[in-house]
């Protein structure tokens, strides 16, 4: 018999859900880890620009997209936490539990949304405001977080829905999205700030003027992803019904002995068993957009969790949510959490797509391309990189971040393999101090010290006024022949943490050009105007 199953045709609208919303998630999250009272203004920070508030800070006047500076002026009393999403997502397994007590087929969307199919759960509780009404007070109740609710059909109608808190009649899902901004096409996750950005230059402004065009000009023009979209302004599925079962020997499993009992072993364990996971779909032609984890502990207890994704699953996609769900388990409540540690875990592809995108193109490759030699290469050389953590450990292979800072060795930031390369300063803001261009060639992982001399031999200082005492005449480096000084520029002063009551040492920066055979030119620091230390900060080709 085939492992291919076939499910009844289903053309009609997308299926009924509701979906329950916890407003302003990653700041409760934040505030409630930090132990911040509810009533007080917070924010969370991405690149130093704020992505959520809450309602107090909003009231405040603080706004999504503000800088730090300009929201903390506006709001002196704002908490401001860094974006995480392994809190948000830990935290939120709380709430998760509190409506799988109530209903199943939970579905995780992100920290912040699960969907629950209506159908069965609303003839059971009487109706789809019973429903609702119930869900609120319990989750109000045990998780102790404010919420909303919204039904409509399919997941991009409701989760618009309960952001107004309403219930759009069945089959009204086009009506109740024409009117609404063409933006709200870029929910989180789904990347499509390009394609609204586009849509808004071409003069479409609502999800209404979108879904009027013709299917046949929305792909000739905007592709797959146009599609897509185009759908969803509609009040459509998604996707077509995908009348596939995935064969049984695509589900992922492994056992552990000893068993897993720690966040970051499980987090490392997830980035190996998410790439087989993930090219075993792949070798079937398919793409996981709803992934069931399922654990069970070495005393018996079998945990759950399925999350639906907007896009098709990456491997860094996959592993990320099976570190989330660890980090919601392990970490519960007392009285939540598993009473031993996982033995055994199996990731499910819940849900499946066709996987024609994510596959090599026939003409992708060449300058910039992702596809073609250069997509081979770069997989093959993310399965080495794996390979290698998975020898050495997590901690043994990186990668570079750039970020802002005003110093050279604070704009390079070294990032484990597979872990999120999220910037969390932006490099191109204007940081105060920072240094004239060319930056050095080197950065020293550990300054270097050494001495700059003047004309008499003495080391040089710097005054209250970062002002040299002398002329710069000789560098004088440990273990290697003093070497004259044919050109220098600055000193340039080092604000560094200007904004703490800390007192802090002050700080210059010198450049040298120094003389002899190999001439090089150095970046010197210099650190404390009282006990003065000159170090080699970097080095000039």
């Amino acid at each position: 018999m085939s492992t291919t199953e076939f499910f009844v045709d289903d053309s009609g609208p997308p299926p009924r859900m509701l979906v329950l919303w916890c407003p302003d998630w990653p700041a409760v999250a934040g505030a409630a880890a930090a132990g911040v009272p509810a009533n007080r203004p917070a924010a969370v920070l991405l690149g130093n620009r704020v992505v959520a508030c809450s309602a107090v800070a909003r009231a405040s006047g603080v706004r999504r997209g503000m800088r730090r500076r300009e929201a903390q002026s506006t709001c002196p009393e704002l908490a401001v936490f860094a974006a995480d999403e392994a809190r948000d997502a830990r935290l939120f397994e709380t709430v998760a539990m509190a409506v799988e007590e109530l209903v199943v087929g939970v579905e995780v969307v992100r920290p912040g949304i699960v969907a629950v199919p209506v159908r069965g759960a609303a003839g059971y509780f009487g109706g789809e405001d019973a429903l609702a009404e119930l869900l609120v007070d319990h989750v109000s109740g045990n998780a102790g977080v404010e919420c909303q609710i919204g039904v409509a059909d399919g997941l991009f109608a409701a989760t618009l829905a309960a952001h107004r808190s309403m219930f759009v009649r069945r089959g009204e899902a086009g009506e109740f999205l024409a009117p609404l901004a063409i933006t709200e096409l870029d929910q989180p996750g789904a990347e499509r700030g390009e394609l609204v950005d586009l849509v808004k230059r071409l003069g479409l402004r609502t999800l209404g003027a979108f879904a009027a065009l013709a299917e046949r000009d929305v792909v000739s023009r905007f592709g797959a992803g146009g599609l897509l979209a185009h759908r969803l302004a509609n009040g459509r599925a998604e996707r077509p019904p995908d009348r596939r079962r995935p064969p049984p020997e695509l589900t992922a499993e492994k056992t552990f002995d000893p068993a897993l009992d720690r966040v970051d072993a499980a987090a490392f364990m997830a980035k190996s068993l998410a790439s087989g996971f993930h090219a075993g779909l792949a070798a079937h032609g398919l793409a996981c957009t709803m992934l069931g984890i399922y654990a069970t502990t070495e005393s018996g207890e079998e945990l759950a969790r399925v999350w639906r994704c907007a896009e098709p699953l990456t491997p860094e996609g996959i592993a990320d949510r099976v570190r989330w769900q660890f980090d919601g388990w392990l970490r519960a409540v007392p009285g939540a959490r598993p009473t031993a540690g996982v033995s055994r875990l199996r990731l499910v592809p819940e849900e499946t797509v066709e996987g024609a995108s994510l596959q090599q193109g026939l003409w992708q490759g060449g300058e910039g391309g992702e596809g073609g030699e250069d997509g081979v290469a770069a997989e093959r050389a993310s399965r080495a990189m794996v390979r290698v953590q998975g020898l050495l450990g997590p901690e043994s292979v990186f990668t570079a971040v750039l970020d802002g800072g005003a110093g050279p060795g604070e704009r390079v930031r070294l990032v484990p393999w597979g872990d999120q390369r999220a910037e969390r300063d932006p490099p191109g803001a204007a940081w105060p101090r920072r240094l004239p261009k060319p930056a050095p060639a080197t950065v020293l992982a550990e300054p270097m010290p050494v001495r700059v001399l003047g004309p008499a031999g003495d080391e040089l200082g710097f005054t209250a006024r970062r002002e040299l005492t002398g002329r710069p005449c000789a560098v004088s480096v440990d273990r290697a022949p003093t070497r004259a000084v044919l050109d220098w520029a600055g000193p340039w002063p080092v604000d560094s943490r200007w904004w703490t009551a800390v007192e802090r040492p002050e700080h210059v920066r010198l450049q040298v050009l120094l003389a002899g055979a190999g001439a090089a030119a150095l970046l010197l620091r210099g650190t404390g105007r009282e006990s003065l230390k000159w170090t080699v900060e970097g080095i000039y080709d």
